[in-house]
């Protein structure tokens, strides 16, 4: 087998999701299709995981990443918790199983309802990001006669150097709060009964390929951690983030987590509290597929286009971010390639997922398989056009089950008032 990433690579010249060929995936659920790989989601949590074995540590998959109960079970069983930014992941992640002393609750924007369900559901912090948030959680514990376990979550003005929309530690994010003003929110904290400060939090953003901006962001946290058990708050936990990078070239080679973990540790076991941390993408990016047919093939300005069946509705990301995700054939025809570009439906110029990809022969009907398309990509799909979402499909031990239906066109109006 000719592996593009672990358990998805070519056999015989046919694409393959953990044993099973993508041509008879997309014949079973039609296109446009999600497909994940079981093995392929354990192997990348037991890489991210292991690096860190040598301390305590608790690794809260982030469910903006990849939300299905599926999936998040699958995680649960290996032992992760959930990083969770709405009452909607935290509902999900309680219905996959996942204990509530295993959910923390970060966003900068967290509405009073998402607050109480939060703190009546006992889950284990929220990561505050304001004064008036903090206010508002001490006022919503009170009235549930509760106390909330929360961090306040650390700006530490580091540069990630990944796409500035997916960085959130620059001087003008609106994530966080700078060392001066934690320093503020702990005090405040020690004099709210309903709120129990027990960790301090940061995440330098999504992407990050520069291990030592989280060395860098790790020791100024660290330096005020100290400065906080010195005022009398009881710390239990750092909440390191996620961020780390994939490889969205499967010809590179991934940063391993091994990197991050020695950036990390030295200032961990310094402190000695348990490590939280926030994996997403890392985990769950290059263990999907989507995979989609070619409906027509178009030549303009001598240059050859495929339109596909799958849109930006479907996959955002390369319209959102500019993002690349590498395409290949689900069959692998051998003779001359070409370099030709990838389009979707929709009524937008940027429903477009590669400008220029080499491809070889490639007729109407064949399947074309978009790479790394396990996070932020079903996650973040719409219904523009008013077009049904497609289906989720989990392939296990060469099985292949069904995990989210596809909508249909009733589906597009059922909360509506006719």
């Amino acid at each position: 087998m000719t592996e593009l990433y672990p358990y998805i690579g070519y056999r015989n010249g046919e694409l393959e999701i953990e044993g099973v060929p993508a041509s008879k995936l997309a014949g079973d659920f039609g296109t446009p299709v999600y497909v994940y790989s079981e093995g392929a989601l354990k192997h990348w949590f037991r890489e991210f995981d292991g690096a860190f074995s040598q301390v305590e540590r608790l690794v809260c998959f982030a469910v903006k990443a990849c939300s299905n109960i599926n999936i998040l079970k699958v995680l649960k069983e290996l032992g992760a918790g959930a990083d969770t930014v709405s009452a909607g992941e935290i509902f999900r992640a309680l219905t996959a199983g996942i204990s509530p002393e295993k959910i923390v609750f970060a966003g900068v924007g967290k509405r009073k309802d998402e607050i109480e369900y939060a703190v009546a559901k006992d889950i284990l912090m929220i990561n505050v990001e304001s004064e008036s948030e903090l206010k508002a959680v001490g006022e919503v514990a009170k009235k549930l006669s509760k106390t909330a376990q929360i961090a306040v979550r650390v700006n530490p003005l580091i540069d990630p150097k990944t796409h500035p929309y997916i960085s959130t530690a620059l001087r003008t994010s609106k994530f966080g709060v700078p060392a001066e003003e934690a320093l503020k929110l702990y005090r405040e904290a020690l004099n709210i009964k309903s709120v129990k400060p027990v960790g301090i939090h940061f995440h330098i953003g999504s992407q990050v390929s520069d291990v030592s901006a989280f060395g860098k962001a790790v020791k100024a946290v660290a330096e005020l951690a100290g400065e906080l058990k010195s005022m009398g708050v009881e710390l239990l936990y750092l909440d390191a983030g996620g961020g780390l990078a994939i490889n969205y070239d499967p010809k590179e080679r991934p940063v391993p987590s091994k990197e991050l973990a020695r950036e990390l540790l030295p200032q961990v076991e310094s402190l000695n509290l348990k490590l939280i941390l926030e994996p997403g993408r890392r985990i769950a990016g290059n263990a999907g597929v989507l995979l989609t047919k070619v409906i027509y093939k178009k030549t303009v300005a001598g240059k050859t286009l495929y339109i596909v069946d799958a849109g930006m509705n479907d996959l955002p990301r390369p319209a959102l971010y500019g993002a690349l995700h590498h395409i290949v054939p689900a069959t692998a025809r051998e003779g001359k390639t070409t370099m030709a570009g990838v389009v979707g439906p929709v009524c937008e110029s940027s429903d477009t997922f590669a400008e220029c990809v080499e491809l070889p022969a490639v007729e109407e009907g064949d399947i074309l398989a978009i790479l790394s398309a396990g996070a932020y990509c079903f996650s973040m799909a719409s219904n523009y056009n008013s077009r049904p979402r497609p289906p989720e499909v989990l392939v296990s031990a060469g099985k292949a089950k069904l995990i989210r239906q596809r909508e249909t066109l009733a589906d597009l109006i059922a909360r509506e008032i006719l």
